[in-house]
């Protein structure tokens, strides 16, 4: 029996660690798609800070970040202060059997929950482009994954007090894309548009992306990591019911994006009379988003409908969001925000054990932290170092600015 214990906490390790690989594949994906969308010259600086924000997530989240989230009293609101992972868990401590014995690694579940982070972190990185300080950037993204993030982690998946309200969120539709989005939402508001965007007279201008081969690459590649995002969080899969969820999960996160591609698709086709590739790559993802709250209990028929709905908010929402002049220029807010929330409501109606009162909470509670924590921590660095390149930096781009080179030079040299 010891030995049969011992191959399925390898199994179980295993398996958290091959999920967190694809997780991490969709920093790819992020770099790929936001460089797909923002204008050549500032590629580089977009996918500097794609890599960068990975290892700032990696760092700060290893030094104090899983400590607060994971190491905190249930149902508390304060979270304790420490640093490091602690001791990896023991041969005894899994073979003794019984409800509290460890089935994975710690150090697997670190692995897995960092990578979570960097996502949060990689939806802001995509809504301040283009105009935004590299390291003002980064200097945020050291709180938000040591600090912001991970408290209102606590709260959910930590044990604390919205956990014991009966919150639910299976992979994070709230905890990680909704934060995201608050996070972002709160940079892009002391921001201010990219300019250009907005007219005097109210007039919205289109600033296409300079890539969308690399921008529908990104999106599948998200689709594919998002695979590890929900099927790992099932946390197991060296049993006969774990097994069978995580094929459900995977079946129901597949068919959420094909039913957000289509509903988008059709809906542009409607709406624009033209069929519009960045809305279908935004379908993609909001279909994705909106069953990460809760991948499992549906059907995958259900699924495809939870999907379909995203779909169609994220169109909505993208136009909405340019009227009221807030310049997203990737849609993050739009795709990791407000489907965020409608992955959250959805919960309910194919989970029994949800309720909408706990599900509001929690959405109220996770939103009102990040925005505010983060629009605190913006405010600070545009009072301190700035958070805004000039306008000369901005019209000759980001890339020559902050990072002394082009992602293209061979095309700025032909056209000179």
């Amino acid at each position: 029996m010891s030995e049969l214990t011992e191959l399925s906490y390898a199994l179980d390790t295993f398996y958290f660690l091959i999920c967190g690989i694809l997780v991490m594949w969709m920093a790819a994906g992020f770099s790929m798609l936001e460089a797909g969308l923002v204008r050549s010259k500032n590629t580089a600086e977009i996918l500097i800070k794609n890599v960068a924000l990975f290892a700032i997530a990696c760092t700060m989240y290893l030094l104090v970040g899983y400590y607060i989230m994971y190491s905190s009293s249930e149902g508390g609101i304060l979270p304790n202060l420490g640093f490091l992972l602690g001791a990896e868990n023991s041969v005894d401590a899994v073979l003794a059997g019984g409800d509290d014995a460890p089935y994975y690694s710690m150090r697997a579940d670190y692995f897995f929950q960092v990578v979570f982070v960097a996502t949060a972190m990689s939806i802001v990185s995509g809504a301040v482009a283009e105009r935004m300080k590299l390291w003002a950037f980064l200097a945020f993204a050291v709180v938000m994954t040591a600090v912001i993030y991970p408290v209102s982690g606590f709260w959910t998946w930590g044990g604390g007090w919205l956990a014991a309200a009966g919150f639910s969120d299976f992979a994070g539709s709230g905890i990680v894309h909704m934060a995201g989005a608050a996070a972002a939402l709160a940079g892009v508001l002391l921001l201010g548009p990219r300019k250009g965007k907005y007219g005097k007279d109210g007039s919205i201008y289109a600033i296409p992306g300079a890539n969308l081969p690399l921008a529908t690459l990104g999106t599948l590649i998200l689709w594919m990591g998002w695979f590890g995002f929900n099927g790992g969080s099932e946390l197991k899969v060296s049993d006969v019911d774990s097994a069978n969820n995580v094929a459900q999960v995977l079946v129901n996160t597949n068919a959420a994006a094909a039913g957000g591609v289509i509903a988008a698709l059709i809906l542009a086709k409607l709406w624009f009379r033209k069929a519009d590739l960045t809305m279908t790559l935004n379908g993609a993802l909001a279909g994705l988003v909106a069953i990460t709250a809760e991948p499992l209990a549906p059907s995958a028929l259900s699924a495809a409908l939870i999907g379909a709905v995203g779909g169609i908010i994220v169109v909505v929402a993208i136009v909405s969001l340019d009227k009221l002049k807030i310049d997203d220029p990737v849609g993050a807010i739009s795709v990791h925000g407000v489907v965020g929330i409608w992955g959250l409501l959805a919960v309910p109606l194919t989970n029994s054990d949800a309720t909408f009162g706990a599900q509001l909470l929690g959405i109220v509670g996770i939103f009102a932290w990040v925005f505010i924590a983060s629009l605190i921590v913006w405010g600070i660095l545009k009072a301190v170092m700035g958070i805004r390149v000039s306008e000369e930096e901005e019209y000759e781009g980001v890339d020559l600015a902050e990072c002394g080179m082009e992602a293209y030079p061979e095309f700025s040299v032909a056209k000179k």
